[in-house]
């Protein structure tokens, strides 16, 4: 019917399709945060986007980069560390791409690259301290790895913001032993406690005897305050002692 009423038009309705085809595939939109590493016959043309994009098809070609900060669970890993205990550690990896050009240009698959890093970076960091260091110094060793990771993702374009420990995981045995440990040092401290304080009321003990020897009435008045102590429990038995020179005159 179309042949009838248009002549030639079957012969054009294929390029007409074909062209339109390409232009909808020549458009692309990049949300905010996406970039566009375009090549133009497989050399690197430049980043484009957001917003919408024109790539010559058959001529370009983009790749897609996230630029969103990712969240990478370190596996957990078998560590052993520089006092020989061996322990497993998984951790939590920040990252980002700051420069899609160098991210798809200096490294492939950048987010395995990174991943693979961060669990060979966190053992090697990790065995080179001690058990109570892993457990005690956490944020210290998370800088240490960030700054480790960060300075060699630097040339792929990628920025490691931030990196969490989050379990060191330990056997039975040597958490009975750490329990342990711990179970000494606090006995430890209760008797050094205990004799500190033993020793400050002996100096105190003596420094009052001192005084006592030093000024008799001293004592009387000592005397008469122990009475009124006693009084005033209302106890039913009240001791009163008596000087031991007194004592020596009665028997004499």
């Amino acid at each position: 019917m179309f042949d009838f009423l248009f002549p030639g038009f079957s012969g054009l309705l294929i390029p007409v399709i074909a062209v339109i085809a390409l232009l909808f595939y020549a458009f692309r939109i990049l949300r905010e945060y996406e970039r566009g590493v375009v090549f133009m016959l497989g050399r690197f043309w430049k980043v484009k986007g957001p917003g919408l994009v024109i790539v010559i098809p058959f001529i370009q070609q983009m790749v897609r980069v996230d630029l969103r900060t990712r969240v990478f669970d370190v596996p957990s890993q078998d560590v052993i560390s520089h006092d020989n205990v061996s322990v497993k550690v998984n951790a939590v990896l920040y990252f980002r791409v700051i420069d899609p050009e160098r991210a798809i240009l200096q490294v492939e698959h950048f987010f395995d690259a990174t991943s693979q890093l961060a669990q060979t970076t966190l053992r090697s960091v990790l065995g080179q301290h001690d058990l109570d260091e892993m457990l005690a110094e956490r944020g210290k060793l998370n800088l240490d790895i960030q700054k480790i990771l960060d300075e060699q993702t630097d040339a792929w374009g990628i920025k490691v913001s931030n990196v969490e420990i989050k379990h060191i995981d330990l056997n039975e045995t040597m958490i009975r032993a750490i329990a342990k440990q711990a179970e000494a040092e606090r006995i430890r401290r209760a008797k050094v406690i205990d004799a500190e304080g033993e020793f400050q009321a002996a100096q105190r003990l003596a420094d009052a005897g001192q005084i006592f020897a030093s000024r008799p009435e001293a004592m009387q008045l000592r005397y008469l305050t122990a009475l009124q102590n006693i009084a005033g429990e209302r106890a039913s038995t009240i001791v009163l002692p008596l000087p031991t020179n007194l004592l020596d005159k009665l028997r004499s």
